[in-house]
C-alpha cells in the first residue's frame, strides 16, 4: 500500500514538473531584442539602462550629431586587415577589450548604428552583430536604415561625446560562426556553400580590383546581398526575405551553410538575417571569403 501511495506521489511531481522541463531551453534562448529594430522602436528605449547603443562611423563624423547616448567605437575596431586579407577578425583578447571598453556586457541590449550611403556602408553593422554573436552577445540588434533613417526621421540628434562605462568582458566564444579555408575544403559537398555577391561576380564576369580572379567556389549557389533591401534601403519584410532565402536552401532550417562573399563583410547581412530572423539553425561564415579562396590555385573553383 505504501508503495503505490509512493509511486503515485512521484507520477504527480513528474507531471507537475513536466512543463516546466519542456519550456525552460525555450525561455533560456529567447531573444531580448529584436535582430532589426526601428528608428521609432529606438527612441521609445533610449533610457533603458541595458541598452548599448554603438555608433560604427569614424569619429568625425559621430561628432557632427549621432543618436543621443551612442558611444562611438569605429568599425576599424571590430574588422580590420591581416596581411592582404581584409575585414579579418581581431585577436580574442582585442576584440574582448573593445566589446568592454564600450560598455557592452553579457546581459546588455545592443544595437547598432552607421551610415548607409554607399553600398558597403550597409555591412557594417551586419559584420559587427555577427562577431558580437561569435564573442557571446547575443542580444545584439541593427538599426533598419541605420543612421541616414534615424535623420530622415528627423529624430533628435547628439553632438554629445558619450564615455562608455568600461567593464571588463569575459567572451563565451561561439567560434563555429566563423570558419577558414580548410574547413569550407574540408565541407564541400556536404555544406551548402551561399556566395552572397552580386550575379555578375558569381557568375565569373566581373569581380573587385583587390579580388585576385574571376570566379567562385565550387557548388557554391547564388543569394544576392543587394536583394536585402527595398529601395529606401530598408530591410524587406519576413515573409519576401524567408522566400528568397529558400531559392538557395530550398527552406532548409537545419542544414549546414556556408556563406562567402568578397571579404567576408557583406556576406554577414544575409547570415545575421537567416540565423536571427529566419531560425536557419547553423550558418557560418567563410572569413577569407573570395580575397583568400582565389588566391589559391589549389581550391577548387569555377566557372
Amino acid at each position: 500500500m505504501r508503495k503505490m501511495v509512493w509511486l503515485k506521489v512521484v507520477a504527480l511531481a513528474v507531471m507537475l514538473l513536466l512543463p516546466f522541463a519542456v519550456t525552460a531551453p525555450v525561455q533560456a534562448a529567447a531573444r531580448g531584442i529584436d535582430p532589426i529594430v526601428s528608428a521609432d522602436w529606438l527612441e521609445k528605449n533610449l533610457n533603458n539602462p541595458n541598452l548599448v547603443i554603438v555608433d560604427l562611423r569614424k569619429v568625425e563624423e559621430y561628432k557632427t550629431g549621432h543618436v543621443p547616448g551612442a558611444v562611438n567605437v569605429f568599425y576599424g575596431s571590430w574588422a580590420i586587415k591581416k596581411g592582404e586579407l581584409l575585414n579579418e577578425l581581431p585577436s580574442m583578447d582585442d576584440l574582448a577589450e573593445v566589446i568592454g571598453g564600450a560598455g557592452i556586457g553579457a546581459n546588455s541590449l545592443v544595437v547598432l548604428v552607421d551610415k548607409v550611403e554607399k553600398v558597403p556602408d550597409q555591412f557594417g553593422m551586419t559584420r559587427v552583430a555577427w562577431t558580437l554573436k561569435y564573442a557571446g552577445v547575443n542580444n545584439v540588434a541593427i538599426l533598419n536604415g541605420g543612421q541616414n533613417q534615424w535623420v530622415a526621421e528627423k529624430r533628435a540628434l547628439s553632438q554629445d561625446m558619450v564615455i562608455a562605462k568600461a567593464k571588463p568582458y569575459k567572451a563565451a566564444w561561439n567560434k563555429n560562426l566563423f570558419v577558414d579555408k580548410s574547413t569550407v575544403i574540408a565541407k564541400l559537398g556536404k555544406a551548402t556553400i551561399i556566395d552572397n555577391r552580386a550575379p555578375a561576380f558569381y557568375e565569373g564576369k566581373e569581380k573587385l580590383a583587390f579580388v585576385p580572379k574571376l570566379g567562385r567556389i565550387k557548388g557554391a549557389v547564388n543569394l544576392p546581398v543587394g536583394q536585402l533591401y527595398t529601395g529606401e534601403g530598408l530591410y524587406k519584410d519576413k515573409a519576401t526575405l524567408a522566400s528568397l532565402a529558400a531559392k538557395a536552401t530550398g527552406a532548409d532550417l537545419d542544414k549546414e551553410y556556408i556563406l562567402y562573399c568578397d571579404t567576408g563583410k557583406t556576406c554577414t547581412s544575409w547570415a545575421f538575417v537567416m540565423t536571427e530572423l529566419l531560425g536557419y539553425k547553423d550558418v557560418k561564415v567563410y572569413d577569407g571569403s573570395s580575397m583568400e579562396w582565389l588566391a589559391d590555385p589549389n581550391a577548387p573553383m569555377e566557372p
